[in-house]
């Protein structure tokens, strides 16, 4: 599940009355729904429910060689994608009314399956951008270009946005945060471990042999790549670490344009904005100062030859999956292979498909819904949120370590979240996006371009709550802060997270768990620093704010002492977040499930009691099989615990765990009475 945070990155209404989703429990989708060809009985629930779960399927379900993960996830967004290739090439073919949404996307899709058409144009398609590089002579035409590639989306230098004013959510405000990098993150140009080490080593020859390919000699490709990396790990130096960033208020420093000029007097930050065109601001939000200022430092100090490395690099390494073949497979072997462990290039259709979905994901999502959506699963889902709110709002009423006061804050912002399921109300207008057949890279130009202007163009206008940060046929879920919303796209109401035809124990195992989780994200250590309207602004009592810090704490050491690889370990502060809403998540939505006929009546079905159905609906959500290079890229760049611990951590502080599968001490599962821990 996702936690949006500021630019688009699993609730419930008011009745006490709990409705089972479906009562349907002798059908085939009920008995397949926990398969026991999926689990390992050679592994004792009370020591690994994971792997008890799961082990067959995780044994019979290998890594495909595309592929850096595979899991519930996967296999859902794999089958998703299928389903979006049949509409992509039927809207290729239709050859349909120029300026409509069916033409775009079938250009749009045409165009970049045209390898041979790629392959002749070259770099060509970038002759513009390129110009526009090699024509700079001064420091200020360093920002000047700058500034036209973060009109395509190409971020160098830093990253800007235009999204809520964060302390006044119902403004738009411009946002000047870190960035500029190449690697995922700043810790793999400043750490000396063994595996940074190694890409590092990598990163120089990927970044020699893409240099070589836009026609630089061995010497100077050599060079080049020697520029980015310094001018890189300066950036990276000056840049916060992950943890750091999960600070809203660290990260949130408004500043009138003025102000931010004297941390950066090579900057002008009004003609900047201009240049973006951008409406006239007189402030904005600058989420790190000192990376500021290092930039400009570097801007008076790095010579413009090497800006101008700097800028050609990142505007071909930003488009070079768009580009010939030779361009792709570089691009591949370094990010795909290295730094993820992938052995083979996924198809072009699954590359190109990514590419349309951040072009236009509305428009093949409107057409989505319609074919393969029932609105049926939405009722079904909304039902799920109404019985979970009420859950929610009764046990913070009940809790034993936060004061009335702050219960009534809670419980305010409760009533007030938007639900959005399935699909938009309103899905955005492509009218003003110009697709046609000339080129796949200029395309992407084309469509980042109309995206910023999007963008750009809501600062001044009133806060659009319609919007979605996710197409409909996504198979993921988000909590939006500044909005207040918990999201579920179409995508992921579908087996494991969600069945009509399955019983209520599996169900709210499975979406029910994932709609708590969303639904904790408005309480977990950041979301909690958000009012009911959005604002970051401190509701809490001190003693209650010390109370919470004092329980996530122990959440903290609970997932840092879970190893993954060797001697590496969860990092509990990074992932505090997401398990928090694992733990709420899945302790809300076994209150709100034992209200329900099944749950009240804990019977057997097909071997297993209700209680132990509605764990294993939450243990195979996680399944899966994961690279190692992928694993570690995450244990440094994801928010979420790895799928294993995801699944059994949170299970060792519930007693309704440990009562269904007898749990004992001395099982590697059981955890101290006095370590099991309960925020929500």
């Amino acid at each position: 599940m996702k936690k949006q945070t500021l630019a688009a990155a699993a609730i419930i209404a008011s009745t006490l009355f709990m409705q089972a989703c479906s009562t349907k429990t002798n059908n085939d989708s009920a008995f397949k729904a926990i398969d026991p060809a999926n689990m390992d009985t050679t592994v004792r629930a009370q020591d690994d429910f994971y792997h008890y779960a799961n082990g067959m399927w995780i044994k019979n379900n290998p890594i495909p060689g595309s592929e850096v993960r595979w899991g519930a996830f996967n296999v859902l967004q794999d089958n998703s994608y299928k389903k979006l290739k049949v509409l992509l090439e039927e809207a290729s073919a239709a050859n349909a009314k120029k300026g409509t949404n069916e033409q775009k996307v079938g250009d749009f899709f045409a165009t970049a399956m045209d390898s041979a058409a790629i392959e002749k144009q070259g770099l060509s398609t970038l002759t513009d951008e390129l110009n526009l590089v090699s024509g700079i002579k001064t420091k200020d035409d360093v920002l000047a270009v700058a500034a036209q590639l973060q009109r395509k989306a190409l971020a160098p230098m830093f990253t800007f946005y235009v999204y809520q004013d964060q302390k006044n959510s119902s403004v738009y405000i411009p946002y000047v945060d870190q960035g500029g990098l190449t690697l995922p993150d700043r810790d793999y140009y400043v750490n000396n471990d063994a595996r940074s080490k190694e890409i590092r080593t990598a990163f120089v020859s990927h970044l020699e042999k893409m240099f070589t390919l836009m026609g630089d000699e061995a010497s100077a490709a050599k060079a080049n790549a020697q520029t980015i990396v310094r001018l890189e790990t300066r950036l990276a130096k000056a840049s916060k670490t992950r943890v750091e960033l999960r600070d809203p208020q660290a990260n949130y420093n408004k500043m009138t344009v003025a102000e931010v000029n004297k941390i950066t007097p090579n900057i002008d930050w009004a003609k900047h904005f201009d240049r973006l065109k951008l409406a006239k601001s007189e402030s904005f939000i600058v989420g790190q100062p000192k990376f500021l200022a290092e930039l400009d430092k570097m801007i008076a100090t790095e010579n413009i030859d090497a800006w101008k490395t700097y800028l050609r690099w990142h505007l071909v390494a930003s488009l070079a999956d768009n580009l010939n073949n030779a361009f792709v497979q570089e691009s591949f072997s370094f990010n795909g292979k290295v730094m993820n462990g992938a052995k083979e290039m996924k198809p072009r259709w699954k590359r190109v498909l990514g590419d349309i979905d951040n072009a236009m994901g509305e428009a093949l999502g409107e057409v989505y819904v319609k074919k393969y959506f029932s609105d049926d699963a939405k009722k079904r889902c909304l039902e799920m949120v109404n019985n979970m709110q009420a859950v929610y709002r009764e046990r913070i009423q009940k809790l034993d370590w936060m004061t009335d006061s702050t219960k009534t804050q809670a419980i305010a912002k409760l009533d007030v979240f938007i639900t959005k399921i399935g699909y938009p109300d309103k899905f955005k207008d492509y009218s003003k996006l110009e697709i046609d057949r000339s080129s796949y890279a200029r395309n992407v130009l084309k469509a980042n371009e109309f995206a910023f202007d999007q963008m750009i163009n809501k600062l001044g206008k009133p806060v659009d709550k319609t919007e979605w940060g996710m197409s409909p046929y996504t198979v993921n879920a988000y909590y939006n802060p500044t909005i207040n919303e918990i999201v579920f796209p179409a995508g992921i109401l579908q087996f494991p997270f969600f069945d009509p035809q399955a019983d209520d124990a599996v169900n709210y195992g499975g979406i029910g768990a994932v709609i708590g989780h969303e639904m904790t994200h408005g309480f977990d250590d950041q979301g909690c620093q958000y009012d009911k309207e959005g604002n970051l602004k401190n509701w809490w009592t001190p003693t209650d704010e010390k109370r919470f810090k004092e329980k996530t704490t122990v959440l903290v050491n609970q997932y840092n002492a879970y190893t993954v690889l060797d001697t590496v370990h969860v990092n509990g502060e990074l992932t505090l977040g997401e398990n928090i809403a694992d733990l709420g998540g899945i302790s809300i939505a076994y209150d709100a499930f034992k209200r329900t006929a099944q749950g009240k009546a804990n019977e057997k079905m097909n071997g297993f009691t209700a209680d132990q159905r509605f764990f294993f609906g939450w243990a195979q959500v996680w399944r899966q099989n994961i690279t190692k290079e992928n694993l570690m890229q995450r244990i440094i760049t994801d928010p979420h615990s790895p799928g294993q611990f995801r699944s059994n951590g949170p299970l060792s502080n519930m007693v309704e765990f440990y009562e269904a599968f007898g749990v004992k001490e001395g099982d590697k599962m059981w955890r101290p009475e006095t370590e099991r821990l309960k925020v929500w």
